[in-house]
């Protein structure tokens, strides 16, 4: 089983928002997938990208191969520094 890091469409028409799930590679691209490591909004300014790191890390242990624009996003999340509280 080949087990992909791609995005899912959520949202309306005209106003997508995306998870970042682990799906299989032969799953369709809205359908079943196995785990939900994060979010992605667009149509914020900037666009904003919600990652679970540890299970990022877990996933591509395992052997996950993300996609190209996931692969993006995840390079743009981790160039941002985080806020320490």
């Amino acid at each position: 089983m080949a087990v992909h890091i791609r995005l899912t469409r959520k949202g309306r028409k005209k106003k997508p928002f995306y998870r970042i799930v682990v799906a299989d590679s032969k799953a369709p691209r809205d359908g079943k997938f196995l785990d939900i490591i994060g979010t992605y909004d667009p149509m914020q300014e900037p666009a904003v990208v919600a990652l679970d790191n540890e299970k990022l890390d877990v996933w591509i242990k395992k052997g996950a191969l993300p996609t190209v624009t996931v692969k993006s996003l995840i390079k743009k999340n981790a160039a941002e520094p985080v806020a320490a509280a």
